[in-house]
């Protein structure tokens, strides 16, 4: 038994007035509470319980030692439920970062449903689509495509957005229709880049069970990678 657990059980032993009553109460076996009490009694060098055939009653020490345990097992109760509380009715300010799209078609149309059910916080919204470095520009939250490269974000799926390559009628008249994916790597395109990060994101299909990456202008395919994503 843990420390806590072990706590409690003692707590209940003199209430129950029995290792038995106490036991039962807890659902575990006497013996693993007669241990427990025992390792308890060891650790701390003082005998908490006097022990009769009828009855177990404390020590000094144990009396003492319970009135300090119903303390603070009173207090870490108070603790808990004041979270939970919290938890319930969460409040204060919301850091929100999100691209347009995201903003428009997701996030946006939802905030009075959001403000109904959480009336006490409050929300700070940033639009762009630029990456945001999350600790250091004090951002609670963003809202992106794709699966962050930070392993320790905590992440949630909240909708699946499929994507399209486009390109201008006057576009097509001058360098001709793609007709695979391969075809990109010839053909300019409309990319994005993180101002502070040198990469160029590439394009990328589902090909053949595969994510394959295509930089426009490349020549070939940047590089290959097993997923079970659908395809932009």
């Amino acid at each position: 038994m843990d420390k806590l657990d072990t706590l409690h059980l003692f707590i209940r032993i003199i209430e129950q007035g029995s290792f038995t009553r106490a036991a039962n109460a807890l659902n575990i076996p006497r013996a693993t509470a007669t241990l427990a009490i025992k390792e308890l009694e060891a650790r701390l060098d003082a005998r908490l319980l006097e022990r009769t055939t009828r009855q177990v009653r404390p020590t000094l020490d144990g009396q003492a030692f319970y009135d300090r345990c119903k303390r603070i097992l009173g207090d870490l109760e108070d603790a808990e439920s004041a979270l939970s509380t919290s938890a319930a009715n969460p409040r204060g300010m919301l850091r929100l970062d999100l691209h347009g799209a995201h903003a428009s078609q997701i996030i946006l149309p939802h905030i009075q449903d959001f403000h109904r059910r959480y009336p006490q916080i409050k929300l700070a919204i940033s639009c762009g689509d630029r990456l945001v470095d999350l600790v250091s520009e004090g951002i609670d939250c963003v809202v992106r495509a794709g699966n962050p490269r930070d392993s320790s974000l905590v992440v949630k799926r909240l909708a699946l957005m499929p994507e399209v390559v486009c390109a201008s009628p006057s576009y097509l008249e001058r360098h001709g229709i793609p007709v695979s994916p391969e075809a990109i790597t010839e053909h300019q395109a409309v990319g994005f880049f993180a101002s502070n990060h040198d990469i160029r994101y590439p394009f990328s299909f589902l090909v053949d069970g595969q994510v394959q990456d295509y930089q426009p202008g490349a020549g070939s395919p940047s590089t290959t990678r097993s997923s079970t994503a659908p395809a932009p």
